[in-house]
Order: C-alpha cells, then structure tokens, then sequence
C-alpha cells in the first residue's frame, strides 16, 4: 500500500517544503513555525472532513440501493454524470446536496431564531470533532491522546443537546416530543455502551485507541481480536449504537406513524441536511470505533506468517467498518420499528444487567492462565 501513494507522499512533501519556503520568506523565522503548525492542522483536518463528507454522501446511495436489493426494488439508477448510462445513480448524492442547499430554511412563527439554528449545529461539531482521536493507521492521527476513549465518550454525549434544542426550539408539539424521546433514549443506551467500552478498556489496559487497537495484535490474527472474549459486549455495543444514532429499527425519536418526523419535523434546506450529515456521520463513527475496539482496526484477520495478507493496513480498517455499516443497512431493511416501551425496556433490563455481568466474568477470567489476550 505504501508503494501505491508513495508518489502522492512525495509529491505532498514538495509542496509542503514550498510552501515553508514561502511562509518563512514572507513572515520571518519568529511567526513562521506558529503560522505553518496552524496550516498544518488545518490541512490535516480537511483531509479527514473532506473524504469523510464524500464517503457519507456516497454511503447514503449505497444504503439505497442495498435496500432496494433486499426488497426486490432497483433503487436511484437515473441520475448520471455527463448522460452516461453506466453511471446510472452515481450522481444522485451530489442532485441530493444541490437540492438542499437551495431550498429555503422557514423558521416557524413562535420558535426561538437563535436555538432553532443552532441546534443542528451542536448536533454536526462533536459528530466532527470525535474525528481527532480516530486512528486510520499505525501513527496516522489527528491527535493520538491517551485518553482517546475518555474524550470519544465525552464528546459524542454532547450530540444530545443539539437535538433537545432543536426539539423545544421548533415551538412544535411534535418536535418537543421527539426530543424528549431520543434524550431518554440516548441516555438509556450510552449506559450500556459505556458499560462495553469498560470491558475493553479491562481488555487493553490502556484508553489509548491505537493501544487497544495494537493489544488486539498477534500470531493468531482475529483469534487475537477482542470479539471473542467480549462477545457479548460486542453484540451490545452494535446494538446500542444503532440506537444512539436513531437508526431504524430504534428511530422512534423519528417515527413517522406517531410524531410526523420528530425532532427535525420543523427544519428544511441546509439546516435539515445538518441533521441528515450528523445521522450517517456518527454511522460512520460508531461503525469505525466497532472496528477498531472489536475487530481489530487496521489488524490483518491472518496470521502475521501468511506474508501479504497478514499484513495490517488502512484497507483492513475500512473493510470491517463496512461490514458494520452493512449491518446497519440490514436492520433498517429487515425489523419493524420498536415500541417506546420496548426500547426503554430493553436498554435497562437486558442490556445493563448483561453488560455488567460480563464484566464481572471478564473480570474474574483476567485472573486466571486461561485469558491470553492480554499483553
């Protein structure tokens, strides 16, 4: 893979010698360094927004077309680039962003102006900035803290408030309904998930997300993976993530049939797209955090010993962070919509009590010569 974009490597690092030419010849060797860190971040930030953006984009085409596979149906296959039929619905995306962007955003008469746009706001930023403690590969991250689960934790809770927001802001029965649902609800399953983070986090020893990612690392290759002694764990935290993200079949915060479409019945234009980007972004997220906690991340499924495909890299990663998405896709095309009381029931009287019972056996087989994923 290495030899693939070194070309591009290289090419990345003239221009960036260049362009430090340029900024110490223009600002001088006191402001230069600050001013070329400052760049730095910036171009590594779009370089993370940029493809994340496209691959949500393009993700939302793939999830139609999927369904439309599962139900016998065809899907998007009309909008094209330049007429060309071979690329039947490849331009729907793209039709998609361009109609939102020119719709008009109508603010209801009653809501409160100021709350009402910034509620899809603080529902976008921590879906964006949970991003920077997300490794891709070995040393390729934003930021690699420590306390990179900590902060992945801390940062996605805040979604919430966006969607409370939205949901009172709207001056709307219907909206603040949705909102008081999902806040319910997002703070039911985040008890659970948290509960399945402390067991890798046992695992691992380490909140570092590269380090829990290299103490899934061995000659067994996904024998080594943390799936296999956290499996119940595993299948809790994929389920409470779809519930966090109010994919279907746990979207009741959005449920058509009773509340119209929740919390975000009363936005149009950018300002419902913002909601639209944040859904499938943090899809993404708990999609990659799945892999990297669970199936290894950027780990190779073979044996180190079987040469090339034992070898780990980004195409790994995003391999099994597609399969999650799959998955994903599987459950909104497969199971009827849960009842509220279903929902709430589940998260407290099945998931918390599993989760903390299987920290307990987690626990006690740590002590014993028949854990051997520790490191």
């Amino acid at each position: 893979m290495s030899a693939v974009f070194q070309p591009l490597i290289n090419l990345a690092g003239w221009a960036w010698g260049l362009l430090g030419a340029f900024v110490f010849a223009l600002f001088g060797e006191e402001f230069a360094p600050s001013i070329l860190y400052v760049v730095k971040i910036l171009i590594l930030i779009m370089c993370i927004v940029l493809p994340l953006m496209g691959f949500m984009a393009y993700l939302t085409l793939i999830e139609r077309k999927v369904i439309g596979w599962m139900q016998v149906r065809i899907g998007p296959n009309r909008v094209t680039f330049f007429g060309i039929r071979a690329l039947g619905g490849l331009a729907q995306p793209v039709v998609d962003g361009i109609k939102l962007l020119f719709k008009e955003i109508i603010i209801p008469t009653g809501a409160n102006k100021f709350l009402f746009i910034l509620g899809p706001i603080m529902l976008m930023m921590p879906a964006l900035a949970a991003w920077a403690v997300i490794p891709f590969a070995p040393e390729v991250v934003l930021a690699n803290v420590d306390a990179g689960l900590l902060y992945i934790m801390a940062i996605t809770s805040m979604g919430v408030y966006g969607v409370v927001i939205a949901g009172w802001a709207s001056n709307s029965k219907y909206a603040f309904l949705g909102a008081l649902r999902s806040a319910a609800q997002i703070v039911s399953y985040e008890i659970a998930m948290g509960f399945a983070l402390v067991g890798v986090l046992m695992s691992a020893q380490t909140l570092n997300l590269s380090g829990i990612v290299e103490g899934q690392h061995g000659e067994l290759g996904l024998l080594n993976w943390f799936f296999i002694p956290l499996f119940p764990l595993f299948i809790v935290y994929i389920i409470a993530g779809v519930a966090e993200t109010n994919r279907h079949p746990f979207d009741v915060a959005e449920g058509e049939s009773e509340i119209v479409a929740g919390f975000h019945v009363e936005y149009s234009g950018m300002a419902f797209a913002l909601f639209f980007l944040a859904e499938y972004i943090n899809m993404i997220l708990v999609a990659t955090l799945c892999s990297l906690m669970f199936l290894g991340g950027w780990l190779s499924p073979f044996p180190q010993s079987w040469g090339v495909i034992g070898a780990g890299g980004f195409h790994w990663l995003f391999a099994k962070l597609f399969f999650v998405l799959l998955m994903f896709i599987w459950f909104r095309a497969t199971f009827p919509r849960y009842r509220y009381d279903q929902i709430m029931r589940l998260g407290w009287k099945v998931f918390i009590p599993i989760t903390i019972f299987w920290i307990a056996v987690v626990g006690a087989w740590m002590q014993t010569s028949l854990w051997v994923w520790w490191k």
